[in-house]
């Protein structure tokens, strides 16, 4: 019987899925890292969101290893070096969460534009500020997308109606934008763009790719929007910018002192509280990608991926 190592509850779809193509699930949903070993030397699958590291240490007490399922999008908690050198294949299901993170995104940018987060705040204390709370409208803007994949694109299309225009940036892809969408230089993006959108995955090239250099290479006073990884920004270069009038504010589903697992925060530097009650500032908790739908919809894609079946 294969046999399938599932470290993260995931989708029920999923596991039902693999159960009927004949793997049987071992599931370990709160195993300590430390104490996988015996659970490793049989398994020919993987299971996992973002509680546990699979390094290349871990990945070789697994012999019979032949994928990896990774519920979502970015797979940095996988040593993929390792992988490869394996025959390990990896998956992952950005395909099944675009939607989500491309509304989530805009649902920030609409609400910090427009003050609607902080005015509600206000209302709910007694105030009735309306002045103070004066909109800022998308109409006319430039809007810049660094990283065109699934969840770039996917916010791209979400801007259609907007009377925006639209550029973008990736450093690894060269005639990939539709219609409507304009491909530029980053150098270009930073000068011209009103409102810039992360949408790249986490490597050694963009970890802390927005600090304190690219910030103030920005000429347009920019709303910075974040739904990636919170190691791709340097969140104090954000704050200080912020406080020098470099950019206009932030919207940010990640931080980079969230835990490993992506499960809350490690403790809160100094500045933090000040720029947690900023109103040029918007954080959620690492959600753009969570949705009713989006589960369920990763873990067909996820299930299709496995089993060698068209996505």
């Amino acid at each position: 019987m294969k046999q399938v190592l599932a470290l993260d509850s995931t989708d029920e779809g999923l596991e039902l899925g693999l159960e009927a193509a004949g793997y049987t699930l071992n599931r370990q949903y709160t195993t300590p890292q430390d104490n996988l070993l015996p659970h490793l030397a049989q398994v020919e699958g993987i299971l996992l969101r973002s509680r546990i590291t699979l390094t290349a240490e871990l990945l070789l007490q697994a012999p019979n290893l032949k994928w990896i399922g990774r519920l979502g999008s970015g797979v940095e908690n996988i040593d993929t070096q390792a992988t490869v050198r394996s025959g390990i294949m990896v998956y992952s299901a950005p395909e099944g969460n675009r939607s989500a993170v491309g509304e989530h995104c805009l649902g920030m940018l609409l609400s910090l534009a427009h003050r609607i987060h902080w005015a509600n705040a206000e209302v709910r204390q007694g105030a009735w500020n309306r002045a103070s709370n004066m909109g800022w409208e998308l109409e006319g803007s430039t809007i810049g997308i660094i990283g065109f994949g699934n969840m770039g694109s996917a916010f791209a299309q979400r801007l259609q109606g907007f009377h925006v225009r639209v550029i973008t940036y990736d450093a690894y892809k060269t005639h990939y934008a539709p219609q409507g969408v304009s491909e530029v230089s980053l150098d270009t993006l930073l000068k011209e763009s009103d409102v810039i959108s992360l949408h790249v995955p986490l490597t050694s090239e963009t970890d802390g790719m927005v600090n304190a250099a690219f910030l103030a290479a920005c000429r347009r006073k920019p709303i910075l929007l974040n739904t990636s990884r919170g190691n791709v920004v340097r969140s104090e270069a954000i704050w200080n910018s912020i406080q020098k009038g470099e950019i206009r504010g932030a919207a940010l589903d990640v931080l980079d002192i969230e835990k490993a697992s992506l499960e809350g925060l490690q403790e809160k530097p100094s500045w933090f509280e000040a720029f947690l009650h900023d109103p040029n500032v918007l954080i959620t908790p690492h959600i753009a990608g969570w949705s009713t739908q989006s589960f369920p919809k990763m873990g067909e894609v996820l299930l299709r991926k496995i089993l060698h079946k068209v996505v």
